[in-house]
């Protein structure tokens, strides 16, 4: 999947929200890539924009490209698109109580996406749901299957989502701080049952997280989104090593643990922008102790400062010239 000056605004009346603002990235076969930042950063927004998950309007998809085995995601008609949705691309919620329905037993939630894209027989689709469960690790799979949402945990109703994201065999799953509201013990368990799924099946995972600690974990690249743009983009290692934006140092600098077990937690300072207008600027100028005047009146693009390694920070251009060191 290619993903190419994707822009995604929200008509509201105090104005035109700019929500996403020329978001491009790729994911390849088999690979796993983090999308992180703070709340109100723009990661869900431009991740539900791939598949037109939002309410248009008040959202409209400005302008962009979503390049899915040869089509533009964008500009396919909605019944098109829904032989997308489900069956190529699965999509994992945040919250598993808001995306399963209350009144529909889960077996029978699993088994919709395979009679419909699949045109299994209900024994047939039964039986998949059952091996569904049972490879999401839930005990006792094939006896669940006509328990109702409510009959299970929050860490198993989380399993039960990505059944359902999983049943048509998708290319490419999308999973939105699928652990946020679990404890710790049952997010480890999901962070695993995700690693292993990626081995037995090889898609390619795009996971969306405020958590940095968890994106160390899994990812094979991790991409940070701030104000609607994409400031950083590196191989999970090497934005550990090297962090070049200041506000991706900001984030690792609030981890727990960073600078010693005495020493009290860090924060960002200031509050996220107000996204009423085109960017005009850099997004993070108002937050970051590094910025100066070319930061009030020019948006860095996002470019290459190392081999694989990308950054949207005047601090490494300039005027006039190349990118430097800071």
């Amino acid at each position: 999947m290619a993903v190419r000056d994707l822009r995604t605004v929200f008509h509201t009346q105090d104005g035109v929200v700019h929500a996403v603002n020329g978001v491009s990235f790729h994911v390849d076969e088999g690979e796993l890539l983090a999308v992180v930042g703070e709340s109100g950063s723009g990661k869900s927004v431009a991740m539900m924009s791939l598949l037109k998950l939002l309410p248009i309007p008040p959202a409209e998809i400005a302008s962009g490209e979503v390049i899915f085995q040869d089509r533009d995601l964008v500009r396919l008609e909605a019944s098109e698109l829904r032989q997308v949705r489900g069956a190529r691309i699965g999509f994992v919620f945040q919250d598993p109580m808001t995306s399963l329905n209350p009144v529909f037993s889960v077996g029978y939630q699993i088994m919709e996406p395979l009679r419909k894209h699949m045109g299994m027989s209900r024994k047939a689709a039964r039986q998949r749901a059952a091996e569904l469960l049972d490879l999401v690790g839930i005990p006792s799979a094939r006896d669940r299957l006509d328990d109702f949402p409510h009959q299970f945990s929050g860490g198993m109703r989380q399993r039960v989502v990505i059944a359902i994201a999983l049943a048509c065999d998708p290319k490419v799953l999308i999973a939105d701080e699928p652990t946020t509201a679990l404890d710790v013990t049952v997010q480890a368990q999901i962070l695993e049952l995700v690693r292993e799924l990626r081995r037995k099946l090889g898609m390619a995972i795009v996971w969306i997280t405020h958590d940095l600690g968890v994106a160390a974990g899994i990812a094979d690249r991790i991409m940070v989104m701030y104000g609607g743009q994409i400031v950083e983009h590196a191989t999970t290692a090497e934005l550990f090593a090297n962090p070049r934006h200041p506000y991706t140092r900001a984030l690792l600098d609030s981890l727990p643990g960073r600078h010693g077990r005495d020493e009290r937690l860090r924060s960002i300072g200031g509050q996220p922008p107000l996204l009423m207008a085109d960017p005009a600027f850099c997004p993070f100028q108002a937050r970051c102790a590094h910025a100066f005047e070319r930061c009030l009146r020019e948006d860095p693009p996002l470019e290459r400062v190392a081999p694989g390694h990308d950054v949207a920070c005047w601090l490494d251009v300039p005027e006039g010239g190349g990118r430097r060191d800071n």
